[in-house]
């Protein structure tokens, strides 16, 4: 029977109301709790099993670790940490600076990195880094780029074109450098791209000449893996809580609040049938979660790219755009549930008061409004 009238309370929930009033019992609202909380983690696994985010080294957690300690690099040059940095959310406060006189090239290189797995593309496919050069004005003539593999005679070298590049003088220049291609030279056979432990960057200059370098944002990056592989578990529990917590709150604020301005209008109310009509009334939390379950169930599999993560401004716009492209229709999705649930809930809540009361369908319009859209706010400050 409390089902039926669940199932009732969607498609004549007149009718459904007035059975209950007849005979109100408390099963209905907690088993409409139950149903949210079990949509709630269907669309948790949903959302989480479709969304990728590509890994770096170091972690986001750490930032951009290796540009922010000057004390992990050697060099010819003299190093020191600059204020002069990229801004941007996995970045730090600081570069690191390298500044050598009359010299035709600078050379910097970090140890204890990792080791690092390039070995495959399910590993660390891409080296990105920043680079600034405010001395001299001219472009250098040869970068060179060296991992070593357990030992300093165990390296791979890449030497790219550096017109290729498009370097420009003091500009913040973003290099990202595939790994484990045909355009990398093994030193030996002994080398091993499993296991990179440290890496070198050398530039030079036609001349003798003063150069200053600057070095930020320094990760490696490549693999994806789902939110859900990541902490699925701890994902689907957080949000199972979250549903659990939304509709008690929702349930009891909304009830009293709606009983507190009902008094005040003058109308009459017991607080029993009112409590489980409100209960009943909440069956749109359930079905705006179902909905948005499916919708993001739907969806193909949605890759957030390291250029995306890092949240340097003004960049990464053409992943932004692809992301929204294939997400448009989920998200009005979303915005057409959320205001229909305002309403329907608001609805719902008009004809408990109305029936319950037996005050004026405008006052019990209000009531309801006034009450729901004072819980939506205390509810975003307890649960948020």
């Amino acid at each position: 029977m409390t089902l039926k009238q669940i199932l009732k309370t969607l498609y004549a929930p007149h009718k459904a109301f007035k059975e209950i009033i007849q005979n109100p019992k408390y099963l209905g609202p907690p088993l409409i709790m139950v149903m949210l909380v079990i949509a709630n983690v269907a669309f948790t696994y949903a959302a989480t099993s479709k969304t990728y985010v590509e890994h770096s080294i170091p972690t986001g957690e750490k930032l951009d670790e290796w540009t922010e300690n000057s004390t992990l690099w050697t060099s010819n040059a003299t190093i020191s940490e600059s204020n002069d940095s990229i801004t941007g959310g996995y970045f730090g406060n600081a570069s690191i600076a390298f500044s050598v006189t009359n010299a035709t090239q600078v050379w910097a290189e970090l140890d204890n990195i990792g080791p690092v797995n390039c070995s495959s593309p399910d590993e660390y496919t891409k080296l990105s880094f920043r680079t600034k050069w405010t001395s001299p004005q001219t472009q250098p003539t040869n970068m060179t780029i060296k991992f070593f593999s357990n030992s300093s005679s165990d390296y791979f070298s890449y030497n790219p074109a550096v017109d290729s590049l498009s370097l420009t003088y003091n500009t913040w220049n973003n290099l990202t450098i595939p790994v484990n291609t045909a355009d990398w030279s093994s030193s030996n056979p002994n080398t091993n791209w499993e296991k990179i432990t440290s890496l070198r960057l050398e530039l030079t200059w036609n001349e003798n000449t003063n150069i200053t370098l600057l070095v930020d944002g320094l990760f490696f990056h490549g693999p994806f893996s789902s939110l859900f592989e990541n902490a699925g578990s701890l994902y689907l529990v957080n949000y199972a809580i979250l549903g659990f917590m939304q509709f008690i709150v929702t349930w009891v604020v909304l009830s009293g609040l709606a009983y507190i301005l009902t008094k005040t209008f003058g109308g009459k109310l017991v607080w029993k049938p009112l409590l489980i009509l409100i209960g009943f009334a909440l069956i749109t939390m359930f079905a705006q979660a179902l909905v948005n379950a499916i919708a993001y169930a739907a969806l193909p599999n949605m890759r957030y790219p390291f250029e995306l993560l890092v949240g340097v401004k003004g960049e990464a716009q053409a992943v932004v755009d692809s992301i929204n492209s294939q997400t448009w229709v989920v998200a009005y999705i979303q915005r057409f549930m959320q205001i229909a649930v305002w309403i329907w809930t608001i609805a719902l809540t008009t004809l408990a008061v109305r029936l319950l009361a037996a005050i004026s369908w405008f006052k019990s319009a209000a009531i309801a409004a006034i009450a729901y859209f004072v819980t939506l706010l205390v509810e975003s400050f307890i649960v948020g």
